[in-house]
């Protein structure tokens, strides 16, 4: 990657360590790197108005002053959009756990580093920085749209809301086995938006099952018109457990599949692992009857919350749909790899279709394909797209295989 136009923060207190590694980016390509001994004067950098922006900061974690984790934190509260890169003498397990905690505060963690640090070290993070895809202040204008409940309706009512579908590969074979629908919302004055702009207005008002519906709905219709154009193809839709607990749920479900034409061997149910695992007995009754009437089932998330291994086994699930966050980088770093294996075998043990979720690079491809994970989506292989443009990248996809 070029990384001459970006501008480099390197906080270390050891003068020639720091000096060491402002002269390891001038010779991987960077021209302008701004140097500083402790952590009180990064955050002042932090703070300040740099023409250019930051863009990436080198951070140790044994700063005098303030320390790379209260760094961390503050860091967090900035909201600057900076990519952070952290060196440590720490062991590896301990480096670790400060990924964790800098995911886990939002932060665009490249990765960490133990010491010494080296080109080799340090490239392969440089590599992983993405520029943001808009203009600054565009971005962060749009990323900041909410809508009250009032107007996320009546986009609903006007049916400006779409499912957008992102391809779900068999990695064995490379075929694609079927598309998880994400909702998308094309407004008529801010174009298309994320479900950042309106999931808070539906769940503040305990009403997600209007979505769901329109999901569904909008879902199933397309899912029709993908057999009439000669490709059967099964698809995904998340659901929340308050529309799935409706009484009328089944006969509505049924209703949908009779209207369009579509068979229930080709619809998934995605539920997050929090509320899917539940000792509910009226909930588990509906599982286990979908699963009697051709439903797929799938637990999304999984690895986010406080697993009932005992549940989890008895719950008739097809599909463990494991967190991006044990697959983005776990080819790359070994903790995040053990606990990836983990969940892997846990899915083949119980007889569950594994799905890597979060595929963002070829490494993390042939990694999972050399663990034998099932099926792999993410933006590796495809951004979410309407319905319209899947044909034409199948046929691509197909080519390229």
């Amino acid at each position: 990657m070029d990384i001459a136009h970006l501008h480099f923060l390197v906080a270390e207190a050891d003068s020639a360590q720091r000096a060491a590694l402002v002269e390891m980016l001038g010779r991987l390509g960077a021209s302008r790197v701004t140097d500083v001994p402790d952590g009180h004067m990064a955050l002042r950098t932090f703070q300040a108005s740099f023409t250019p922006r930051l863009h990436i900061a080198i951070i140790d974690l044994d700063l005098p002053g303030m320390d790379g984790l209260e760094l961390i934190r503050n860091l967090a509260t900035l909201e600057t959009g900076i990519s952070l890169i952290v060196t440590g003498a720490q062991p590896a397990n301990l480096l670790f756990a400060v990924e964790t905690l800098a995911q886990v505060y939002g932060i665009d963690l490249l990765g960490t580093m133990s010491k010494p640090v080296t080109a080799a070290k340090l490239k392969p993070l440089l590599d992983n920085y993405l520029p943001p895809a808009l203009p600054e202040a565009a971005a962060a204008a749009h990323a900041s749209l909410r809508f009250n409940f009032a107007e996320v309706g009546l986009g609903l009512q006007q049916r400006q809301f779409e499912p957008f579908f992102q391809p779900k590969i068999e990695l064995a074979t490379g075929q694609v086995k079927g598309l998880e629908v994400f909702a998308r919302w094309r407004h008529p004055e801010h174009g298309l938006l994320g479900p950042g702009a309106f999931m808070d207005a539906l769940e503040q008002n305990n009403r997600i099952d209007f979505l769901d519906w329109s999901m569904i709905e909008l879902s199933v219709e397309r899912c029709r018109w993908f057999h009439d154009q000669g490709t059967p193809i099964a698809i995904s839709i998340n659901l929340s457990p308050e529309t799935l607990g409706h009484p009328a749920f089944i006969r509505q479900i049924t209703a949908c599949l009779g209207r369009h034409g579509v068979l229930p061997d080709y619809l998934t149910f995605e539920m997050s692992e929090s509320s899917a695992l539940t000792s509910d007995p009226n909930f588990i009754e509906r599982l286990v009857r979908l699963r009697m009437m051709g439903f797929g089932l799938a637990i999304d998330d999984y690895g986010t919350g406080r697993s009932n291994l005992q549940l989890l086994a008895r719950i008739p699930f097809s599909e463990l749909k494991i967190d991006r966050s044990f697959v983005d980088g776990a080819s790359k770093r070994r903790p995040l790899g053990t606990v990836l294996r983990s969940c892997l075998s846990l899915a083949h043990s119980l007889d569950r279709m594994s799905v890597a979720v979060g595929v963002e690079t070829r490494q993390d491809w042939d990694f999972l394909q050399g663990l034998g994970c099932t099926y792999a989506q993410g933006y590796h292989i495809a951004n979410p797209m309407e319905a319209s443009a899947f044909p034409g990248w199948l046929e691509d996809w197909r080519h390229f295989f």
